[in-house]
């Protein structure tokens, strides 16, 4: 396969027009200032935003650390109360895919995020995976959901949490942990990653983000997880590299959320070429794309751009992102064959 010319213009008409699944995707990470508001005022809850404008919002989007996003994260959380509430927020995420040319996604969840307000469990899911089911239908998107604990309420909250979901299991691919990253070591929640994984759960967990390389090892050994969810840090030690790299285990990083978060200040960008020098399984994803300034294909443009990637680079991205999926390998492989087509013929 011969790269473009390696002008930016042909490298992000190619990132525009090749299929792709997103696998780092938190859907209350989705929630764009206008739904926000609108179900707001749709639910009476406009005194839980403390914000008054949209412009107020936006202006609170200058995050220094994971914790002051997660704040803003939180509260944004609370203005989604019914089933049709998370069903337009997941809806809306599907249309901003399917423009993308995202045609599976792995999508987040929180629902101790919900449950914590009165929310019920099944109100959630519902609402999630009704949307799925109908882009599946309207928007050939393939989908899985996968719950994710919050490392900050600690493994007794995670593991009451496992319990209410397993009634929903035929709905749940997977298990995640995600949340404040320092001092909660994924070591922590072993035993709910085991109970888990005796329940057929895949398992990934957010590692090496704001906390060091040795929790993306504690990811790897104690929970036993199938990707990384971020990773970047693991570029600080080298044996952790060098075992990523032989067992082909997945990353999923995102870098415009990297960068806003300020995980490695300037430096990020130099971090992840190495990563993508030493053969590992990156793939690129948007992570919370209404906080951070762009969705999958913003991320994939950022990094092309900051890199100066060539289109061999940008195909094995892309690649990247169907074999690390949860998907069967019948159907895998027939999303490979159709990023193979375009991709030769985008470079003809």
């Amino acid at each position: 396969m011969a790269p473009l010319s390696g002008e930016t213009s042909d490298i992000l008409q190619l990132i525009s027009v090749l299929p792709k699944a997103e696998l780092h995707l938190h859907i209350e990470g989705t929630l764009e200032p206008e739904l926000m508001f609108e179900l707001a005022a749709r639910n009476n809850v406009l005194d839980k935003i403390p914000y008054e404008s949209l412009e107020e919002v936006r202006a609170a989007y200058n995050f220094h650390s994971l914790q002051s996003f997660l704040d803003l994260y939180y509260a944004g959380c609370a203005v989604l109360i019914t089933e049709q509430d998370f069903y337009e927020l997941t809806w809306a995420y599907l249309e901003r895919a399917a423009a993308d040319k995202v045609v599976h996604t792995e999508i987040f969840f929180d629902p101790q995020t919900h449950s914590a307000r009165g929310v019920p469990f099944a109100t959630a899911l519902q609402g999630i995976t009704r949307a799925l089911k109908n882009a599946e239908a309207k928007l050939g998107i393939s989908s899985h959901v996968i719950m994710c604990f919050l490392r900050h309420l600690g493994p007794e909250s995670a593991m009451a949490t496992l319990q209410e979901a397993l009634p929903f299991k035929e709905h749940i691919k997977g298990v995640g942990l995600d949340s404040s990253e320092l001092g909660f070591p994924p070591s922590l929640f072993q035993e709910v990653f085991q109970l888990a994984a005796k329940e057929g759960f895949k398992a990934v967990a957010h590692a090496g983000e704001e906390g060091p390389a040795e929790y993306v090892w504690e990811a790897v050994q104690h929970l036993k997880v199938d990707r990384i969810d971020h990773g970047v840090k693991s570029i600080e030690d080298a044996s952790l590299c060098a075992h990523l790299s032989k067992a082909q285990t997945p990353l999923t990083v995102c870098p415009l959320s990297n960068v806003k978060l300020k995980v490695y200040d300037g430096e990020l960008v130099e971090k992840l070429q190495v990563l993508l020098k030493q053969g590992m399984c990156i793939t690129i994803n948007s992570d919370d794309p209404a906080y951070f300034g762009g969705y999958v294909n913003a991320n994939y443009a950022f990094l092309a751009e900051s890199l100066g990637l060539d289109a061999e680079s940008i195909y094995q991205l892309h690649k990247n992102s169907f074999v690390a999926s949860f998907l069967s390998d019948e159907v895998r492989e027939k999303y490979i064959g159709s990023l193979d087509s375009i991709f030769k013929k985008a470079i003809a």
